[in-house]
């Protein structure tokens, strides 16, 4: 589990740069409505990834892009502009029936689910698509599952003829989860890919990436390595059963290798059958510009909401930083419009205080360390007195080797030296960094980071960052924070069944994390998206701060 959480906060970390209300009256935006799905047409959505695989059990894709189009899970998310997340039932008849205290959940599917074939759907299915990400050779895709199920962590796969016991399906509409610990997310976590149903009958591991058994409105037509994918409609899919996919276009292909700029060019010159596209990939601040001074262009930029977390993690465990009054310092030392200009000006994202992003349900906004963007040298000043901050104490600074992670460290770097706090700058490339800052030395005293949750809960925005069971070992607590209280009111809101209890107290732990500041909250990143000029129904929320795939359709 830690190395997918890893994985998901190293794609928001590379590329979590975009724009903020360029044009927010548009359908495109985060503040548009929804309109009639019309059907027909063939809709392309060009991506930068040189391959794209489909098997469920390795997928870190999110419940609304790519695989949502052809599988469907036990539940799934609701997205609509201008509101929250919403985990709804997909296949099954609800979101989850929890007892036992929230450790045993229990699952109906509902009538008439029916596979591309034409065979039922049937909970069996389910079991053994849990089962096969378990596999060692399908590994990589999102594993919250694998240590939260009895028997998990020493469970193989069904390659080798055994069962998951916790899994239990008494019938062929019945499916049951056992859980070590009560997990009041359990309704989030059977929406990810690996809990789509696959047929033992047409396993096999080498290939199912490439044509899986479908379940939602399209199924694989063909599939060109390296080249392209392309969808037709699922004859066997229902809107009856299914109320999030749309199932507008009559194809969707998929295409792969796109250079993010050469894309960027090509949908604002809006010709042909990039009309017909939009861009998995983030607008490159290059082009960004260019769409704003384009009368054309700019509507059909489509912008997330304020989103991922951007921080400064200050390393808890080194001295000075485990000084208090040294980390308040930094609270106020830090320039944090600077920052801002370097990830792109007004275009960066929204200035932060808070731990729990905005979309997420239950955030409470606050500020415990209020001060101009540009900080209060002078309060730093004093807190480094207090706390003795040593005189000539120079400080590791560990940051990726990119461009634009450099600039991003050099804004922090010029803002600390204005309170007399000196950095040595360390850069790494991408893979060597993500390596150092989650193994457990922790050889740095502070380092960049970005975080978007895998799922629409303060639990993703939480515990992966600051509870003590995340430092090291591949996990994401990169301030090395621990904190029994902390660890307490984690254990205690992961494992509440209602909503609101749970809401409450991840609030709780936000602001108790804060009081001893681990870390300096930094911006809240947006990201924009493009998008041809027959393409409607194209729009991002502030989570996730990526398109909702399964709404978009085609004028005709």
């Amino acid at each position: 589990m830690r190395r997918n959480r890893l994985l998901g906060a190293l794609v928001v970390g590379v590329f979590a740069l975009a724009a903020c209300n360029a044009n927010p009256s548009t359908p495109s935006s985060t503040k548009g409505t929804l309109g009639a799905i019309s059907k027909g047409g063939t809709l392309t959505i060009l991506n930068d990834a040189p391959t794209i695989d489909l098997d469920p059990a390795k997928s870190q894709g999110l419940a609304i892009t790519s695989l949502g189009l052809i599988l469907r899970r036990l539940t799934t998310w609701q997205i609509k502009p201008g509101q929250e997340a919403k985990v709804v039932p997909d296949l099954a008849t609800n979101t989850g029936t929890p007892s036992d205290g929230g450790k045993t959940w229990t699952y109906t599917l509902k009538d008439g689910l029916t596979y591309a074939d034409g065979s039922k759907v049937t909970s069996q299915d389910i079991k053994y698509g849990v089962e096969r990400s378990f596999a060692p050779e399908l590994s990589g895709g999102l594993g919250y599952h694998k240590t939260l199920l009895v028997g998990g962590a020493s469970y193989r796969g069904p390659y080798s003829g055994k069962q998951l016991a916790s899994i239990e399906t008494p019938d062929a509409k019945t499916i049951v989860f056992h859980l070590k610990s009560p997990y009041g997310d359990w309704p989030w976590i059977v929406s990810m890919p690996a809990f789509a149903p696959v047929p033992k009958a047409k396993d096999d591991p080498k290939t199912y990436g490439r044509g899986p058994v479908a379940t939602g409105p399209y199924m694989v037509q063909s599939y060109k390595q390296g080249s392209s994918i392309t969808l037709t409609r699922n004859p066997h899919w229902s809107s009856k059963t299914d109320s999030v996919r749309g199932g507008g276009p009559d194809k969707v292909v998929f295409t792969m290798g796109d250079d993010a700029s050469v894309t960027a060019r090509r949908l604002i010159a809006d010709s042909g059958d990039d009309r017909n596209a939009f861009s998995a990939s983030f607008v490159p601040p290059a082009q960004l510009n260019q769409i704003e001074h384009n009368a054309t262009a700019k509507p059909r930029l489509a912008i997330s909401g304020p989103g991922p977390l951007a921080y400064l993690a200050l390393n808890v465990k080194h001295k000075p930083l485990d000084n208090l009054d040294v980390r308040k310092a930094f609270e106020y030392a830090v320039d944090k419009r600077a920052f801002q200009v370097a990830s792109g000006g007004s275009l960066g994202g929204s200035l932060a205080s808070t731990l729990i992003t905005p979309g997420i349900p239950g955030r409470q906004q606050y500020d415990l360390y209020p001060t101009a963007p540009d900080g209060d040298v002078a309060k730093a000043k004093q807190l480094l007195a207090k706390g003795g901050y040593p005189k000539g104490k120079k400080l590791t600074f560990l940051v990726q080797n990119d461009p634009q992670s450099l600039s991003k460290a050099q804004a922090i770097q010029e803002g600390l030296k204005r309170v007399g706090i000196a950095t040595t700058l360390r850069s790494l490339d991408q893979n060597t960094f993500y390596t150092e800052v989650t193994n457990n030395k922790g050889d740095y005293d502070i380092t960049l980071g970005s975080w978007q949750p895998d799922f629409p809960s303060a639990n993703g925005n939480i515990q992966p960052l600051f509870a003590s069971s995340e430092i090291g070992n591949g996990g994401f607590n990169l301030s090395r924070y621990s904190n029994p209280q902390v660890d307490s009111i984690i254990q205690q809101a992961t494992a509440e069944t209602n909503p609101q209890k749970a809401q409450q107290l991840w609030a709780q732990a936000d602001k108790r994390i804060m009081q001893d500041a681990p870390i300096v909250p930094l911006l809240y990143t947006r990201n924009a998206f493009l998008h041809g000029s027959n393409v409607q129904n194209f729009f991002v929320p502030s989570f996730p701060a990526y398109p909702d795939y399964l709404t978009v359709s085609l004028k005709q």
